[in-house]
């Protein structure tokens, strides 16, 4: 739990440098990689994506799960 956990933040603070604009702040960053890694563990194990195994496949995952929540974050905000 902890190892997500730790995962999931660097996921959304790099996710955060990824996003134009710096995404939403340190601490929502941190919190929408943790939601993101869970995210992308769910959809790349449902669609038998493997990338590399262990940390960095666990970071690359989360990262693009991160990406993909602050996309839908961004869409709602701008509403």
């Amino acid at each position: 739990m902890l190892y997500s956990i730790l995962i999931g933040g660097v996921a959304g603070w790099l996710a955060g440098k990824i996003m134009k604009g710096g995404g939403y702040g340190i601490l929502k960053n941190i919190i929408l990689g943790i939601i993101g890694g869970i995210l992308g563990g769910w959809l790349f194990t449902t669609l038998k994506i493997s990338f590399i195994d262990g940390i960095i496949g666990d970071l690359i995952e989360g990262v693009m799960g991160a990406l993909i929540i602050m996309a839908i974050a961004g869409a709602i905000k701008k509403k």
